[in-house]
């Protein structure tokens, strides 16, 4: 296995939103969930589990009319994201390099 994989990060649901968190500062509670096409609760028990691992902070913010809640990737939830998808990148490239190859006889 390649040593920047990261088997926490890799759980779907948490992959997902770190992809939609990394181009972005604070992104809506709201707008994360559809992106990523869950559950507030799902959401909100993925989004915990990357806090308790230090990979996004959480602020909370009442206007007018409700609470909001912000998430975004602290810099080693981006950092760990960045290696993590160059492991998938490096692991697809050797899939392919193999493919590539003649069968041995």
């Amino acid at each position: 296995m390649d040593p920047q994989f990261d088997e926490f990060l890799h759980v779907p649901a948490r992959l997902s939103i770190v992809a939609v968190l990394a181009p972005a500062d604070w992104v809506d509670f709201g707008f994360l969930r559809d992106s990523i096409g869950t559950s507030d609760s799902a959401l909100s028990k993925q989004v915990s589990a990357l806090a308790g691992a230090g990979y996004v902070d959480v602020r909370k913010n009442q206007d007018k009319r409700a609470r909001r809640t912000y998430v975004r990737l602290t810099p080693q939830g981006r950092e760990a994201f960045v290696r993590h998808a160059a492991a998938l990148e490096r692991i697809v490239a050797l899939a392919r390099v193999s493919e590539e190859r003649p069968p041995a006889q």
